[in-house]
């Protein structure tokens, strides 16, 4: 027997749960002038409940080879990567119309 998503009543492979998640998210991507004019990139906007802020952190990190932390919903990079970001969170399977840099 198949498992079933709780969610949308299908079956775990054909479940499109994540998917509708991630296109109905708002994320704003930010920079921040910290100290000694050093900049961080800030991505708010992820829902915590319905993706891994952890894991999509880790990703950033390495894929831009960068520092960061993530904290309360909120994704902190050390560096100026707006564009970047972006692009990754588009692979990640995030709308593009969702995503602003600001």
């Amino acid at each position: 027997m198949q498992d079933i998503c709780n969610k949308c009543g299908l079956p775990k492979d054909l479940c499109v749960c994540e998917t509708i998640s991630k296109e109905a998210q708002q994320i704003e991507i930010t920079y921040l002038r910290k100290r000694f004019r050093k900049f961080s990139t800030m991505v708010k906007g992820l829902d915590p409940k319905s993706t891994n802020i952890k894991e999509i952190t880790t990703t950033l990190k390495g894929k831009l080879a960068c520092g960061g932390t993530s904290k309360n919903g909120l994704i902190e990079l050390q560096g100026r990567h707006a564009e970047e970001v972006k692009k990754l969170l588009i692979e990640m399977g995030f709308s593009e119309e969702s995503i602003i840099i600001s």
